[in-house]
């Protein structure tokens, strides 16, 4: 058996996305598993047609490596692959379409509103902030409704800076979600597995000297992790429940990671699914696997070999 880890692409994250297929190959060599990485470009097709006793792990980050195009192609050529099927990632990409999903399924998750860019436009830019603002309480979460690594993401604490963050919004994307920000411990929930044998890995805990954005995320000094995070019994049981009852409802597989606020209450808020987690040195999947006690390279094996079986 053979890996093709798919990196790179034309995302924002193509960086992330690289940095994350390096490490993944070194620990599956250091494993005794051949693996090479391959950017997406028009020769990708005829290569994935060619392919012989080989598993592809897709760490594209943002557009087409999380929207479920790569996995529709994937499963369009009968190659075996790691991670979530296209339909169900799709589903997923649309970050409120995905709140909509696993609400119904009772998980919290904060309040929030999605407007498109054009709605500005139409109606007039003020009166729909004026709108915002009568019907949400500072601060907010402005973010893209597609995307990754916390791309286009602002904490507004201030009604003047409302605009400003939506217009770093939509450099992203066409449509924002404005989302009620909840004071809390930040904890990433990664799982492994599918349905009923999916497991929660221990949560990692995030403490950032602001938002968690993409600086703060890929350049060290800006955050303090703790793996596992420094929950009681209580609370971590409330993570874990939440991470796997999102995994489950959304039909995801062999690894996701699910981000969360947990409030003053003890509720655990979702607010993001991840499945095509980064791999890089800072990220916090591979965190929560050796908090986990599980050897690294053997899980990224593990992931493989199932998905050779399948």
């Amino acid at each position: 058996m053979k890996v093709m880890i798919l990196a790179g692409g034309l995302s924002h994250e193509r960086d992330v996305s690289i940095r994350s297929g390096r490490r993944v190959r070194e620990e599956l060599e250091e494993r005794g598993i051949k693996a090479k990485v391959h950017d997406v470009d028009t020769a990708l097709p005829p290569i994935l047609r060619s392919l012989e006793d080989t598993v592809v792990w897709p760490l594209l980050h943002g557009v087409s490596g999380e929207d479920g195009s790569i996995q529709a192609l994937l499963e369009l050529v009968d190659a075996p692959f790691v991670g979530t099927g296209s339909r169900e990632a799709r589903v997923a990409w649309v970050k409120p379409v995905a709140k909509a999903v696993f609400a119904r399924a009772g998980v919290s998750t904060p309040d929030y509103v999605t407007l498109p860019q054009s709605l500005f436009r139409e109606v007039g830019a003020e009166n729909v902030l004026s709108a915002i603002l009568s019907k949400f309480t500072l601060p907010l979460m402005v973010k893209p409704a597609r995307g990754g690594s916390a791309l286009g993401v602002s904490l507004v604490t201030e009604k003047a800076s409302l605009s400003q963050a939506l217009v770093h919004c939509f450099a992203y994307g066409d449509m924002a979600l404005i989302e009620q920000a909840i004071p809390g411990t930040e904890v990433a929930v990664s799982v492994i597995g599918h349905g009923d044998k999916a497991s929660a890995l221990p949560g990692v805990e995030v403490v950032c000297d602001g938002p968690y954005d993409y600086d703060a995320r890929y350049n060290p000094g800006r955050v303090e992790y703790f793996a596992p995070a420094r929950l009681d019994a209580d609370q971590a049981s409330a993570v874990a429940t939440a991470a796997l009852a999102v995994h489950r409802t959304m039909g995801l597989r062999d690894l996701s990671r699910i981000d969360m606020i947990l409030d003053s209450e003890g509720v655990a808020q979702v607010i993001d699914i991840n499945i095509a987690p980064g791999m890089t040195e800072t990220s916090l999947f591979p965190q929560a696997v050796e908090a986990s006690g599980h050897e690294l390279g053997e899980l990224y094996a593990q992931l493989v070999k199932g998905a050779f079986r399948r």
